[in-house]
């Protein structure tokens, strides 16, 4: 990286470049520290979001175990500090744990919830995670919500009652692989792509 470029500066000409080069971007963020890469993912808006989804297509699989490593104890959360495309509150945080007595190698399911300044109003947005039977992706489904979770988490909400329904609500998010810490995903409702993204950094 050069001495006058900051990691966002350095992510966006990457991102600019076309056709985008898979390859040269994951090297790029697995370069930096998780401060660097956060900083940079949160610079990313619509376009390049959009962009990057596209351009990591089959690039890298991404599987349960990698948002929540095997060295990771069940029901203690990971933190996925994010970014979305929506117009305000763009920063959240997506926080996965594995339930109890799952298999760490091989997961058949995650659970977690969303982290942001709108949780009073809208709910925490539980969800289950689960990987895509024909893809290298994982599925985000928000019409499941967790059995149980973690001391210290939210109240379980459903997400079809309230504002939440509005937001959560008959919603599946797929996520892709970027880098080793970093997926990008993009939301659907009742299968529908609803032209929004958000990208995740996982942390160390």
């Amino acid at each position: 990286m050069r001495d006058d470029a900051s990691p966002a500066r350095e992510l966006k000409a990457l991102l600019r470049e076309t056709p985008i080069r898979p390859a040269d971007v994951a090297r790029f963020l697995d370069a930096l520290d998780t401060a660097g890469r956060v900083e940079a993912i949160r610079a990313l808006g619509r376009s390049e979001q959009r962009r990057l989804y596209d351009a990591v297509d089959g690039f890298l699989p991404v599987r349960l175990h990698e948002l929540v490593p095997p060295g990771v104890a069940d029901f203690v959360a990971v933190r996925h500090y994010g970014k979305n495309t929506l117009p305000l509150f763009s920063h959240f945080e997506k926080r996965f744990c594995r339930p109890r007595g799952a298999d760490p190698q091989q997961p058949g399911e995650l659970y977690g919830f969303n982290f942001q300044s709108m949780s009073p109003l809208t709910g925490p947005g539980y969800y289950v995670a689960r990987e895509s039977p024909d893809r290298p992706e994982v599925w985000v489904d928000y019409t499941r919500v967790p059995p149980e979770h973690p001391e210290g988490w939210p109240e379980l909400r459903v997400n079809e009652r309230g504002l939440g329904r509005f937001v959560y609500g008959f919603m599946i998010d797929t996520l892709r692989r970027a880098s080793e810490h970093v997926t990008i995903g993009s939301a659907a409702r009742r299968g529908k792509d609803l032209g929004s993204w958000f990208i995740l950094c996982r942390e160390d």
